[in-house]
């Protein structure tokens, strides 16, 4: 999987490491238009040795104007180099918008309690969401350290007393206990901000 931390993922795939920032590009492939202060003048003065002999490309953000002196060899080589972060940045936007991320997002804590707060959902929709939980914890659950559920009721329903190591057999246990609820359970109007507060009594959670 691809790492959560974008800076992380950044420097693993070497986009920072290469440089490919626009200021780093035009440091690479040119040298700057200065200006000097002329003493003589009283003002700043741009040299203009450099007029018509390069290309020139001026920065929007700041006015800084470059001379391009780059041949095309190396010009097309950071093209190719662009080309290939933004498939990285494709690859990893359609990552973080698949299967269960694209629902929960991405998992970064390495212990968490999921609340399950079904409301009035019908029986079709309650099992959809069962089916998006189990994906959860298939897929992000099982890469963390401790997890728990849940479920709002009147009376509380945990899967487990406090959140649980993970390991293959208690994320198939969790999601057992999951499809083992009954769809339509007592609840009262505090039920979910009871469920929240259990959830953050246990110590060990950090979300």
């Amino acid at each position: 999987q691809f790492l959560a931390s974008s800076s992380k993922w950044l420097q693993l795939h070497g986009l920072k490491r290469n440089k490919l920032s626009l200021s780093q590009i035009l440091s690479q492939i040119g040298f700057q238009h200065r200006k000097g202060y002329v003493t003589t003048l009283g003002k700043l003065v741009a040299s203009r040795y450099a007029d018509g002999l390069f290309p020139q490309y001026k920065k929007a953000q700041d006015g800084t104007v470059y001379n391009l002196t780059a041949k095309k060899e190396l010009i097309l080589h950071f093209v190719d180099c662009l080309m290939g972060a933004i498939e990285l940045y494709k690859q990893r936007i359609e990552w973080l918008t698949s299967e269960s991320r694209q629902i929960f997002g991405v998992i970064q804590e390495q212990c968490i309690i999921i609340v399950l707060d079904f409301g009035t959902a019908s029986p079709a929709e309650f099992d959809v969401c069962r089916d998006a939980i189990c994906m959860v914890l298939v897929e992000q659950v099982t890469q963390i350290s401790k997890f728990n559920l849940i479920r709002v009721a009147r009376v509380l329903m945990k899967w487990e007393p406090k959140s649980t190591p993970v390991s293959e057999h208690t994320v198939k246990s969790a999601v057992t206990w999951l499809w083992k609820l009954d769809h339509m359970t007592a609840a009262s109007h505090t039920s979910s901000a009871e469920a929240l507060l259990e959830a953050m009594s246990d110590e060990a959670v950090s979300s």
